[in-house]
């Protein structure tokens, strides 16, 4: 196989120009094989994470396709996450690829936390469903996007609030102080497990699911107060997301992950470092993204409304996206035509050598067992 070729892609969209220091705010790289134009082409964005270089991108432009790794206006920026902002962004990347470098198919890859974004970009393209954050307007734009052809959900969370609830430490009696914890509940405890008895485990997620509730009640409580003296939002932080019990209990949503790390090392030590998702927010964007009650970037709903056919690849040792998320994921699908796959490996497909080319593999033999292949112009 030859090596891909990368070209910058930089586009404004609908509601947001360039930057005054001259950045737009949607930027990427677009993958294809040398001197072809690819006719079906992938596209992947995140919340957060930079995913220009995300790493499916050449190999899969090595098998033919192309491989818009696309960012938002909000990569490296989720404290001023708004939901309809970042979906129209993400149409700016499919309309390019349509447009611009020519593509006739255009399949979703939803990788990660990106997997919610990705499936709520189809939910909404394909019947327009989302409401305006909380305070705001909704754009017109957010109501015109291009639908893509296909979804492909790679280790992916089922949403941005059910993972920062399942992380997060239900322990902390003080949101101010990272040091705060209710012994009682505290998995750390040696007293509870691990093993965690069933008892504890029902337990343990009813305080994390009240932890989100009591967050969500502070920031619309808060922002009624700001409006009373003028203000729009604030920023605030959060502590202490990497408790989730399967962590260090492996006979919970077992598979073949090791037991006792977690992406940021040793599941302890990361809780109580400055360091995780949702560690800022504004009261606005923990509303759009975070927020149980309010957040539209829950996987459910948009799951349901996606019809197209839909691929579900799932690493047995990731040691944060379990088999029950994936099998929730595959669950939720609207699609008739759709399938759940495992896969040996960790979370970014590194170990064992060789998974990233079996998952590329499995990715072009789906497609084509559905008539897709990498057709290219020259």
């Amino acid at each position: 196989m030859t090596d891909a070729r990368r070209e910058f892609v930089s586009l404004t969209s609908a509601t947001s120009v360039r930057n005054g220091a001259g950045f737009r705010p949607c930027q990427g790289l677009y993958y294809r094989p040398p001197g072809s134009r690819p006719k079906v082409a992938f596209i992947a964005a995140h919340y957060n994470v930079d995913f220009s270089e995300h790493y499916p991108a050449e190999y899969l432009a090595r098998r033919g396709y192309g491989y818009l790794g696309w960012n938002t206006r909000f990569r490296g920026n989720e404290a001023f996450f708004t939901l309809e902002h970042a979906l129209i962004d993400i149409g700016a990347g499919v309309t390019w690829l349509r447009e611009r470098a020519g593509v006739d198919t255009v399949v979703i890859i939803g990788n990660s936390g990106g997997g919610s974004l990705m499936g709520a970009y189809q939910s909404q393209a394909t019947n327009p469903n989302i409401t305006a954050t909380r305070g705001l307007s909704l754009p017109d734009a957010v109501c015109n996007l291009s639908p893509c052809d296909y979804y492909i959900s790679l280790n992916a969370h089922p949403g941005r609030p059910e993972v920062l609830t399942a992380w997060m430490d239900p322990a902390v009696t003080d949101e101010r102080d990272p040091l705060a914890v209710d012994s009682a509940i505290d998995m750390f405890n040696p007293d509870h497990g691990p093993p965690y008895s069933e008892a504890f485990i029902r337990r343990y997620r009813d305080a994390q699911t009240a932890r989100n509730h009591r967050i969500t009640e502070w920031c619309i409580t808060e922002l009624a107060r700001l409006e009373t003296h003028g203000a729009h939002d604030r920023a605030f932080g959060m502590y202490r997301v990497w408790a989730d019990l399967r962590l260090l209990d492996g006979a919970i949503d077992p598979s073949d992950r090791p037991v006792g790390v977690c992406y940021a090392g040793d599941p302890k030590t990361a809780n109580y470092s400055p360091r995780g998702i949702g560690l800022t927010s504004t009261c606005r964007s923990w509303l759009s993204m975070w927020s149980l009650r309010e957040s539209q970037c829950r996987g459910g709903p948009h799951l349901r409304r996606i019809a197209v056919p839909s691929l579900v690849i799932q690493s047995r040792g990731d040691t944060g996206v379990f088999p029950s998320d994936a099998r929730t994921i595959h669950a939720a699908l609207g699609s008739r035509d759709k399938l759940l796959h495992f896969v040996a490996g960790d979370h970014y497909l590194t170990e064992p050598n060789g998974t990233r080319e079996e998952v590329a593999e499995c990715i072009a033999g789906w497609l084509a067992d559905r008539g897709v292949r990498a057709n290219t112009d020259t």
